[in-house]
């Protein structure tokens, strides 16, 4: 099971950024996709989660300003990110728990981190 994120790149504050995450491989079921972050010196944390029915959770400081969505067909989960700010310059990372086939339960994985920088 792969992660693939793409999306990440150079943005002024105000701006918007679509993130995107597909997996890939010998999947039973996907139970959740989200994103997590983590800018310099800092933890990384979780920005939003949705699970397979659709229920979404962010964190406070996105609230409002990022959507989180999923295509089940596709195996992707997409961040809306709008009204960018400074400190949402972070690596972005995306995370998935999923039951690979050949396994009992799910399992967590994680996607390569791709850079957002917000910045004028």
């Amino acid at each position: 099971v792969q992660l693939q994120a793409s999306g990440g790149g150079l943005v002024q504050p105000g701006g918007s950024l679509t993130l995107s995450c597909a997996a890939s491989g010998s999947i039973v079921v996907i139970a959740a996709m989200g994103w997590y972050r983590q800018a310099p010196g800092k933890e990384r944390e979780l920005v939003a989660d949705i699970n397979r029915g659709g229920n979404s959770k962010y964190a406070d400081s996105v609230k409002g300003r990022f959507s989180i969505s999923r295509d089940n067909a596709k195996n992707t989960v997409y961040l809306q990110m709008n009204s960018l700010k400074p400190e949402d310059t972070a690596v972005y990372y995306c995370n998935a728990r999923i039951w690979p086939q050949g396994l009992s339960g799910n399992r967590e994985y994680w996607g390569k981190g791709t850079l957002v920088t917000v910045s004028s």
